[in-house]
Order: C-alpha cells, then sequence, then structure tokens
C-alpha cells in the first residue's frame, strides 16, 4: 500500500431501503490523518453512509476500499452481501465506531467495557489490554472512573468512555455518529474537547455532525449531503466561509437561528 493510498474510499455508493433511497451515488475519501466530516439535514444519508463504511448495512451499488482494498461482494443489488466474513470482521476491527447512544454494557464496569473487545475479539492478553485501557481512559479525561459502571456516569463521561473503548482497538480509522447530538451543551463540550486532541494527534477521522463549529474547527474536509448525494464539499474554510450551493447556504443560515 502507498503513502498515497486513501485509509477509507467510497466509490458511487448506492443504499435505498426498500423503495427508499437514501444513498444516490456518493463518492468520499480519507487519506491517513485527515478528518472529514459529513453534515446536512435530518434524513440526508449521512448516518447511512457511517454504517456502510462499516458494512453494518449493505449497499447496493458501488466500492467501498479500506487501504486500497476492495470489498469483496456476492450477488448484486438488492441480494448483494459480503462474500467473505474474515474481511468483514478485519475491516470492522480497523474501523472503531462511536454512537451516538454510546452503546456501554450496563453490567461491566467502564475499564471491562474497554477492555471487552481487543480480548474477545481480538484475543490480545489481557494484561497488555488492561494497561492499554487505563492509559486512554486517562486519555480522554477519565482514568479515575475504572471501577464505576456507566449509569455511574454523565452522558459525557460515557461517550468518552466509548472513545476509549474505540481507541483501545487500535483501530486505523474511528467513525463518529453524531457524537455529541444526546449531550447537554456543557457536557457536549467535553467530548469536543476530545475529538479535537485525536485531530491533532493526526488520527484518521470520519464524522457525522450537526455542529457546525466543531466540523469547521478539526475537519480538513467538509461533505454536505442533501437527499442521498453531495451536494457540495471543500476545505472547512471555503465550505463555511463561502458557501456556493443555495442549498448548503439555507442549511447553514438554519444551524445559525
Amino acid at each position: 500500500m502507498s503513502q498515497n493510498t486513501p485509509v477509507i474510499e467510497i466509490r458511487g455508493l448506492h443504499k435505498a431501503y426498500g423503495n427508499l433511497e437514501v444513498l444516490k451515488g456518493v463518492d468520499i475519501r480519507a487519506q491517513r490523518g485527515d478528518v472529514v466530516s459529513l453534515i446536512g439535514s435530518s434524513g440526508s444519508g449521512k448516518s447511512t453512509l457511517l454504517r456502510c463504511c462499516n458494512l453494518l448495512e449493505d449497499s447496493q451499488k458501488g466500492e467501498i476500499l479500506f487501504n486500497g482494498e476492495p470489498v469483496l461482494w456476492k450477488t448484486s443489488g438488492r441480494d448483494r452481501v459480503p462474500s467473505d466474513r474474515a474481511q468483514v470482521m478485519r475491516i470492522r476491527t480497523n474501523l472503531s465506531m462511536v454512537f451516538q447512544q454510546f452503546n456501554l454494557w450496563a453490567h461491566m464496569t467502564i475499564l471491562e467495557n474497554v477492555m471487552e473487545a481487543p480480548v474477545t475479539v481480538l484475543g490480545r492478553p489481557k494484561d497488555e489490554v488492561e494497561a492499554a485501557a487505563r492509559g486512554y481512559l486517562e486519555k480522554v479525561g477519565i482514568g479515575d472512573k475504572c471501577d464505576v459502571y456507566p449509569a455511574q456516569l454523565s452522558g459525557g463521561q460515557q461517550q468518552r468512555a466509548a472513545i476509549a473503548r474505540g481507541l483501545c482497538m487500535e483501530p486505523q480509522a474511528l467513525l463518529f455518529d453524531e457524537p455529541t447530538s444526546a449531550l447537554d451543551p456543557e457536557l457536549e463540550q467535553e467530548v469536543i474537547r476530545v475529538i479535537k486532541d485525536l485531530a491533532a494527534e493526526g488520527r484518521t477521522m470520519l464524522i457525522v455532525t450537526h455542529d457546525m463549529k466543531m466540523a469547521a474547527d478539526v475537519s480538513d474536509h467538509v461533505v454536505f449531503l442533501h437527499q442521498g448525494r453531495i451536494e457540495e464539499e471543500g476545505a472547512p474554510e471555503a465550505l463555511f466561509g463561502q458557501p456556493k450551493s443555495e442549498r448548503l447556504q439555507q442549511f447553514l443560515s438554519s444551524t445559525q437561528a
């Protein structure tokens, strides 16, 4: 794999639920160290695109490549599914997903939550994983919460624990699906600080967000989706400072209201 090979590349992706076409031919790429933010109104296809990228959803048409390796499919159209389960597992373990609703195991401590996948999925030694997990919890600012349970944490702390869990897989990219939308403004800032730190470290990230300020601050590239298509994309200063599309201008006006 050359230095110029994107970590994530999506070409001409189509996705429908029954007769509802959600993605209508989308192209996205993220080079190593890129932070790409996906913005757009509700129903524009942002979260679906992220879930297709991580193979949590099956798309009907188009290519998905990870480090230049195309996902292998069997059949086509509405019956299309990945044909190589080992490949799917390999890709998923290298693309850690951070969900809007945290998805922590209620019966496990925060430390156990962070350790679970590296131990059970990757088969890494428990003592090695524990040391890494404690380090990542420290990194996101909740190193003192290792032995408590999710219900004992605020929403912001739970989301930071979910980020630590993603990092503990040592992924090649992080996928964030509206990581702050379930939080009140004060807790939102805790999570945004962590995401900014990760961006400053040069981590590859795809971020679906409603937070235009965060998208402007952390992104190398911003993609505006409208009705399943890319309406406009570019560097954040151009997209937010001089939007060309009338629809994007309307969208940005509504988010600033």
